[in-house]
């Protein structure tokens, strides 16, 4: 639960800014996109002057969310002010999930950290997090409540697709009534679900089974623990960000308790995703690595050879289940 004075205390200093930016994620899935332009765009409607954008080189926006509203307001990084009088970063499990943008966050005013991952640190002046919600966007409603504002049809389609696809559409176990409520509201709201639907979950191009066909050529099965990567050789020239739901093709093997998907960075080493099928705790596992994340949906970047990789991270998995009952 988050304390009743954190949300005075965002409330007032977004009430009390001219100028707001906001940071999600880098590489950022639904959930980062939907809750940044959620909030964005009410805060835009209070008259603020507002930049949103991450921490990344380029300001890629993948297909799959073009759709969203508002989505061509996001801005590059190097036009974040360096010294914002607040700056919101949301949806970041670790204020290093920032990357190039972590200086601006440093030098702001106020720093506000919205987020529901439950290696969230508390790094902010002023800190809504809760690991019990199952989307950031789901914070973003309630602080946009709080501040007395109105969803537009707009607004609640961005909150809607963070609360859709951080759920899986409603499957995963972090699903609770207070999600379901949230979605009713959106919904409500004028949410256009069926857009959300049709462009996140049943579109793809070409290209993107093409790639997914090589993963899934590649996949292991070893003691409950399914694996695969992807090589950047595999992409032709294509971004990482086609191959971000991939690790959702890996959870679904039954005989698996963890799904793994390692996918290689153009930088060098690895971007790996986590996902539990059972009572394996995969956030400490990527705590330990140095990422962070969720019981059930975590992930780390690491570098070396595949198999050496895999074997580091079997053996944590290992470490990690939990005891036997007596």
């Amino acid at each position: 639960m988050i304390p009743e004075i954190e949300w005075t205390k965002a409330v007032d200093a977004l009430r009390g800014a001219g100028e707001v930016a906001i940071s999600c994620h880098v590489s950022p899935d639904g959930d980062a996109f939907g809750s940044m332009l959620g909030l964005g765009l009410h805060l835009e409607s209070l008259g603020k002057k507002v930049w949103m954008s991450w921490g990344s080189e380029e300001a890629y926006i993948p297909d799959t969310y073009k759709f969203l509203p508002s989505v061509e307001r996001i801005v590059p990084q190097d036009r974040v002010p360096e010294t914002a009088e607040v700056f919101v970063a949301i949806d970041c499990g670790d204020q290093r999930r920032l990357e190039l943008l972590t200086p601006k966050f440093l030098a702001a005013g106020t720093r506000l950290n919205i987020d529901h991952h439950v290696s969230n640190n508390n790094f902010g002046d002023i800190n809504l997090v809760d690991s019990g919600r199952a989307s950031s966007a789901e914070l973003a409603l309630e602080l946009i409540q709080r501040m007395g504002g109105v969803v537009t049809p707009e607004i609640a389609t961005a909150l809607y697709t963070g609360v859709v696809t951080d759920t899986g559409r409603f499957q995963y176990s972090n699903t609770s009534p207070a999600t379901l409520q949230a979605a009713v509201v959106l919904r409500e709201a004028g949410a256009d679900h069926l857009t959300v639907a049709e462009q996140i979950f049943e579109s793809a191009p070409f290209d993107q089974l093409r790639i997914l066909g090589k993963v899934l050529s590649r996949a292991r099965l070893d003691d409950a623990v399914v694996y695969s990567w992807l090589l950047l050789e595999d992409l032709d020239g294509l971004g990482l960000e086609i191959a971000e739901d991939f690790i959702d093709f890996l959870k679904v093997v039954k005989e698996a308790e963890v799904a793994m998907l390692m996918k290689e960075r153009p930088e060098g080493g690895w971007r790996v995703s986590l996902r539990s099928r059972s009572d394996v705790d995969v956030s400490a596992v990527a705590q330990s690595f140095g990422g962070g994340g969720h019981t059930k949906a975590a992930g780390f970047s690491i570098n070396g050879e595949t198999e050496q990789v895999v074997t580091r991270v079997r053996e944590r998995l290992s470490a990690a289940q939990p005891a036997p009952a007596p």
